[in-house]
């Protein structure tokens, strides 16, 4: 696994490369790689939020916990998916309150975060590969340490950055999160089973985060995705 991260993130986290945890992730990968597994995303999109979204650009951190396990969905973005993959539930759902929250806003045709990373919002999933077709079995191998220390250190560093945490293990994370320096925002996780118990639309996450930007001379979030 090679470090492929940004030159800012790459300046804050460094000493997390050489850490026993993070030399035991990497064994793990190389260990399913030549067991033949397959793994997602793939390797140059691994650290693919970093590269997008540079730590000094950071505004916005959107916390998802695994990436897609399906072919060519993920590519290192959490809740986005490459162009010409069906758009997944949670994202259709997520577009759905941007419809209501976001006047203008026109539910696209494809899936693919892109263009919110590159205005700073860092779409982070905890854990950053998942084996092909077996949701969650990378989880527990030293991702999650690293992850929150990426979340920490924007906490520490950084002022006035929006957390939108969706669902309880999101939310979890708070504690690592100064709220008297950022906004957290919470809300039930958007998949189409949590959203059927209500408290996801209708929260406004999206003008929420925009308003809080502006009062603190940020630019806000173009949320509109392209057709492409």
């Amino acid at each position: 696994m090679a470090i492929e991260l940004e030159a800012s993130w790459l300046e804050v986290l460094q000493p997390e490369f050489d850490k026993d945890y993070m030399l035991k992730l990497k064994q793990f990968l190389k260990d399913e790689k030549q067991a033949g597994k397959t793994i997602y995303p793939k390797n140059t999109d691994i650290f693919n939020a970093f590269s997008k979204t540079p730590f000094d650009k950071v505004k916005v951190v959107i916390l998802g916990q695994d990436p897609y396990h399906g072919a060519n969905q993920a590519h290192g973005l959490s809740f986005s998916v490459q162009r010409g993959v069906r758009t997944p539930p949670s994202l259709q759902n997520i577009y759905k309150e941007l419809a209501t929250d976001i006047p203008g806003f026109i539910i696209p045709d494809n899936g693919n975060l892109t263009e919110w990373a590159e205005q700073g919002v860092l779409l982070l999933n905890a854990t950053l590969t998942v084996h092909a077709g077996n949701a969650g079995s990378h989880q527990k191998k030293g991702w999650e340490q690293f992850t929150d220390m990426v979340i920490k250190t924007i906490s520490d560093k950084k002022e006035h950055v929006v957390f939108i945490l969706w669902g309880a293990y999101a939310q979890s994370k708070a504690q690592l999160i100064d709220p008297h320096k950022h906004l957290i925002i919470k809300s039930t996780h958007p998949s189409p089973m949590a959203v059927s118990h209500g408290g996801f639309f209708g929260s406004k996450p999206f003008s929420k985060t925009n308003n809080y930007l502006k009062e603190h001379g940020e630019k806000p979030i173009d949320w509109q995705v392209s057709n492409k």
